[in-house]
């Protein structure tokens, strides 16, 4: 393994933002890292990148001591954070140039690697633009040609597509999943459509804790049920459906109830009664396989 995490705690003051947190990350596949806002994935991943000190737990880079040794692994780790720290006043090139000469790279060696990323990430028509003149797309690239100009073996983005346009996005994933390639690579998000279109496998955080670790194939045959959209024109209750699968409100508030089965066909007819004996009006009854927001929120919510 490249990133191995075991027993990680951190506390601040009485509050635990992470208990015993435990996970491994592989080369060649991309790693979702989720959770809601508050779960502890930035603290999570600015321990690894040493940044915040741990209370209790082991980590390792690369075979490394993360913990103990935190400059000699940063040289393993390419970072980009939530909120993309760029020298606005700086020259695209000349921002990679020096952000790979304080992880001491030099001379012939830096020339060529800041060459072979700027093509890489679609830099090269912007390198001799100031980062202030750069679209958040393109301010997002050079954060992450940052990220990876030292080369490392092990690559952490977190949250890298937010606040992208629908083009943008798709240039993002396209050029993380290149990236992911020959590297272990750690995406930490709370959008489900990140994860579903780029990643392998899925740890899943929630109040300083790990739910889930497990390959997104693996999380989303196991979750085999059909759901059902049922929408009406009046308020309804999760307790009327109770007896027919598990029940969550959906985005239309109490008007649409979300209901999972493993036998739509029965399910079907046993709505169809409720809405009968309640007289309800029906709006629409439609059903979808669930995907992985749906997952996520049960698991979540559980």
């Amino acid at each position: 393994m490249s990133l191995e995490v075991s027993q990680l705690s951190k506390l601040y003051g009485k509050q635990k933002a992470l208990d015993e947190v435990s996970f491994s990350a592989k080369p060649g596949r991309i790693l979702g890292f989720l959770g809601p806002n508050g779960a502890g994935k930035s603290t999570t991943m600015k321990i690894i990148t040493g940044f915040l000190s741990a209370d209790s737990g082991e980590v390792k880079v690369m075979g490394k001591d993360a913990l103990n040794s935190p400059k000699e692994v940063s040289r393993l780790i390419g970072y980009l954070p939530e909120h993309n720290p760029l020298y606005l006043d700086m020259y695209v090139r000349e921002f990679l140039e020096f952000s790979g000469g304080l992880y001491g790279v030099s001379g012939q060696q830096l020339k060529s690697r800041t060459q072979e990323l700027l093509h890489r990430t679609g830099l090269e028509p912007e390198q001799h633009k100031k980062i202030a003149q750069l679209s958040k797309g393109y301010r997002q690239r050079v954060g992450l040609a940052r990220a990876l100009i030292h080369d490392p073996q092990v690559i952490i983005l977190d949250e890298p597509t937010t606040g992208l346009d629908p083009n943008q996005l798709v240039e993002i994933r396209s050029l993380i999943q290149e990236v992911a390639k020959d590297k272990t690579l750690i995406l930490s998000t709370h959008i489900m459509q990140e994860v579903e279109a780029i990643c392998h496998d899925v740890v899943i955080i929630d109040k300083g804790k790990i739910l889930v670790s497990d390959a997104l194939s693996n999380l989303k045959s196991n979750a085999a049920e059909t759901i059902l959209i049922l929408e009406t024109e009046e308020d309804m209750q999760c307790d009327w459906f109770q007896n027919i699968g598990m029940v969550d409100f959906g985005a239309k508030g109490k008007n649409e109830l979300l209901i999972s089965t493993s036998d739509p066909s029965s399910a079907r007819k046993a709505i169809m009664q409720v809405i009968t004996e309640r007289s309800l009006n029906l709006i629409s009854l439609n059903q979808r396989k669930k995907n992985l927001e749906l997952i996520f929120r049960e698991i979540t919510n559980a």
